[in-house]
């Protein structure tokens, strides 16, 4: 089933961050794990699932990737910690 979704991935625990946006978390997710995305993910190896959010449409997908991009580090883990705690892969949880 395809829903718009916001999402961050981390190479670990307080790692490097990805934020990204999608139609369809579940395959794009697969396809970051997969290294089938080439750029960022692929070349720092980002690939836990620590976040995510769904939207009702992609435009407020859309508008929400480009705001949590804008905000800095600090605010960006304490979404993650408030969610995920321990910074577990969230990928089953969308299986």
């Amino acid at each position: 089933m395809k829903q718009p979704a916001v999402y961050i991935l981390a190479s670990q625990r307080h790692g490097t961050l990805y934020t990204g946006v999608t139609s369809d978390l579940r395959r794009r997710v697969w396809q970051h794990k997969n290294n089938f995305v080439e750029g960022f993910t692929k070349t720092y190896g980002v690939h836990r699932l620590v976040y995510y959010e769904l939207c009702t449409d992609i435009i407020s997908a859309i508008a929400r990737e480009k705001q949590i991009k804008h905000w800095n580090r600090s605010w960006k883990l304490r979404i993650i910690e408030k969610m995920n705690p321990e910074w577990q892969d969230l990928w089953p949880q969308i299986l």
